[in-house]
């Protein structure tokens, strides 16, 4: 069910990575997300599932979480997967039908992107998963912060990204409630062609866009009831300070890189 998806919850904790600095966090994570496309061989992409293994310990979520948060990639993972099986006829043939080949260098292929993919969807799930909403507003403020010299409005840019991030469980919520009530209705959402399923998702998709319309004008009802003018002499309750270990997370992030490039250039890729 889509009430079971993990996608932008917050779980409260006191391990290492909950404590970490939301700002150092962020630098940390989309740093790691781009370098989890660094690597061109199974040594660099070895370190970075090592760094990936590190950073869940140090989360100190359950595995059962960590692998909840897959299931909505699953099916791309699997047609990415099958696609690189299929078009890439390197390496040692081991199953031919006509013009279809499976072989080493395909399977090699699927499982060094689908590996990428699966990093790319846990070390996104670490970031919401031990940060608070209004704690990652902050952080994205302060980070972006050098832009107010330009006259953006950072504060808005980041009350818009984490109000977006953290409605992504409440729709989830909203549309399994809204699929119960249609099918408690006699509707037929699972059987049928695909043209018959995607009009079944009509009587769907109308109450779910006009639930968000009303939700976000009765959100903004509720901000200017109290008054919100957005950062204008704004104060912080909590204080935000880089400590020694923030600062080893970053050295870390710095040698992972450092190590992917030499593993780049002494060793031959294995992508194809």
């Amino acid at each position: 069910m889509l009430s079971e998806l993990t996608i932008g919850q917050f779980f409260p904790g006191r391990s290492p990575l909950h404590r970490m600095d939301p700002r150092v966090k962020l630098v940390v994570i989309f740093t790691y997300i781009v370098l989890i496309f660094v690597p061109q061989n199974w040594l660099g992409l070895g370190l970075g599932l090592a760094f990936l293994l590190t950073g869940v310990l140090l989360s100190q979520l359950p595995v059962r979480l960590i692998l909840r948060s897959l299931r909505p990639i699953l099916f791309i993972v699997l047609i990415t997967s099958v696609l690189n099986i299929l078009y890439i006829d390197s390496g040692t043939v081991l199953l031919q039908w006509g013009w279809l080949k499976i072989t080493t260098g395909g399977i090699s292929n699927a499982v060094f992107i689908a590996l990428r993919i699966v990093a790319l969807i846990v070390g996104s799930s670490l970031l919401t998963y031990t940060t608070s909403p209004t704690t990652l507003t902050d952080a994205m403020e302060r980070l972006m912060s050098p832009l107010r010299v330009i006259r953006i409005n950072v504060h808005e840019i980041a009350m818009m990204m984490t109000i977006a991030l953290r409605f992504i469980p409440t729709l989830m919520e909203e549309t399994d409630k809204i699929m119960s009530a249609q099918k408690a209705r006699g509707a037929d959402l699972e059987s049928g062609n695909l043209l018959q399923r995607v009009r079944a998702l009509v009587p769907i998709l109308i109450p779910l866009l006009v639930s968000s319309f009303r939700r976000a004008a009765d959100l903004a009802t509720a901000m200017e009831c109290r008054c919100y003018h957005g950062g204008d002499g704004r104060t912080r309750m909590k204080q935000l300070h880089v400590r020694r270990s923030d600062v080893c997370y970053l050295l870390a992030t710095a040698a992972l890189l450092a190590a992917m490039i030499l593993c780049n250039l002494l060793l031959p890729s294995a992508l194809i």
